[in-house]
Order: C-alpha cells, then sequence, then structure tokens
C-alpha cells in the first residue's frame, strides 16, 4: 500500500483532505455506510468503558462524542475543520467537552488522559505517518492508559483513481466536488501486527459488517 510520492505530495494530499472533510461537514452524516455491524461498534466501546478524561482525535460532527460522554468524566475533542466543529459543538452545548480547532498531524496536547479514542479516522493516516501518528497517541496518554478506535476498510471501485494497491481514493460531495484522500484499507490481524512492530499491545477484530475496533495500550 503507498499514498504518494515525496512529502511535498503528502502534504498536498493531506491539506485536500481537510477540505473535503470542511466542505462534506453539513452532508457528512448522510453519507454512513449502509452496512451491518455498527451496533457492533457502539457496544463493543461500551464495554471496554472509555472512563476518566477521554481525548478524541478527529472528532467530526460529534456522533461519537455523546457516546463518550455516557462514561467519561470529560471529553476533548479535536478536529480540524471548524465546520465539523460547529455541528459537534452544537450538539453537545453545554456538556463536558472541550472543543479544539487543530491539524492532528502538526498538534502536541497540554496534558494527558486516560483514554484516547479516534472513530473512522486511523484509516485516512498515511502509511508514512503511522509510526509518528502512535508515537503522538502514546504521549497524550497517562500511565495506564488506554486507547479504542474503530474504523472500516471499505473503498468502493469508483473511488480507487490510482488502483487497488493505492491508499489514495477520490471522494465527492453531493453536488459532484471531487477531493482526493487518504483511505488505507487496514485489515485486523494485519493492523495487530503492525501496531505490535509500533511497540503496541491492541487487540482489532471484526464486525459481521466492514467495520473494526481495536482496543489496548502501549506495550
Amino acid at each position: 500500500m503507498r499514498s504518494t510520492d515525496g512529502s511535498g505530495d503528502l502534504e498536498r494530499l493531506l491539506d485536500e483532505q481537510v477540505a473535503y472533510y470542511r466542505a462534506n461537514a453539513p452532508e457528512y452524516e448522510e453519507h454512513a455506510l449502509p452496512f451491518a455491524g455498527g451496533d457492533e461498534l457502539t457496544a463493543a466501546l461500551d464495554a471496554f468503558g472509555p472512563t476518566g478524561s477521554v481525548l478524541e482525535l478527529a472528532c467530526g460532527t460529534g456522533l461519537w462524542t455523546g457516546r463518550l460522554l455516557r462514561h467519561a468524566t470529560d471529553v476533548t475533542a479535536l478536529d480540524a475543520s471548524q465546520e465539523m466543529l460547529a455541528v459537534a459543538s452544537g450538539r453537545h452545548a453545554g456538556d463536558r467537552v472541550r472543543f479544539m480547532e487543530a491539524d492532528i498531524f502538526g498538534w502536541q496536547p497540554d496534558r494527558r488522559y486516560d483514554v484516547v479514542f479516534f472513530g473512522f479516522f486511523l484509516s485516512h493516516v498515511p502509511i508514512e505517518r503511522f509510526e509518528s501518528f502512535w508515537s503522538l497517541v502514546a504521549g497524550c496518554l497517562r500511565p495506564g492508559g488506554r486507547v479504542f478506535f474503530v474504523d472500516d476498510a471499505y473503498r468502493t471501485a469508483g473511488e480507487l483513481i490510482e488502483g487497488e494497491a493505492s491508499s489514495t481514493i477520490r471522494r465527492r460531495l453531493n453536488d459532484g466536488t471531487s477531493y482526493r484522500i487518504v483511505k488505507v484499507p487496514h485489515r485486523p490481524a494485519e493492523l495487530e501486527n503492525r501496531l505490535a512492530r509500533a511497540g503496541w499491545q491492541v487487540s482489532v477484530t471484526a464486525t459481521s459488517g466492514p467495520f473494526f475496533w481495536g482496543a489496548g495500550a502501549p506495550a
């Protein structure tokens, strides 16, 4: 799997990915995957129990933020899109949430957390940034801290503008405007092994649909 060649190309791709999610905010929830397995993700998160102070990376419109608040003492919700954050903050106004606008790939935490959570974001992390991303996650955790994530490997044939081997795809808005984004098709067993090599002990579990979740901690 590859993304692009050259750091400049990768930065432009990541900028385009942020632009896509900024433009996509008003219609984001219209594009949910119509497959079984979503209930299994929420059940797994509830069983995990994200208690204490929780950091949510790429919170989007705040759909998962509300689920985290069922368990957490407080949530810090981070996203690179101010439009996404506007939806999320409106949904959770007055709740125990601190919203922050920041590019995750250039951000450093101002405190540490008991749990780091990210929903449907890991697949948007380029393989070239995989290890540095997980180093950032480790740096966000208190001693004994844990991580939980949910994601999918689903990509349509029409999105594969550079072929099956590439992790660069094209997504379109309802008005037809197109953007390139990163979509790495992680497989549970392969992802577990990659995480182990990066210094993590994480169990990755597939659902009955195209989704999977991961739970664990630094090794």
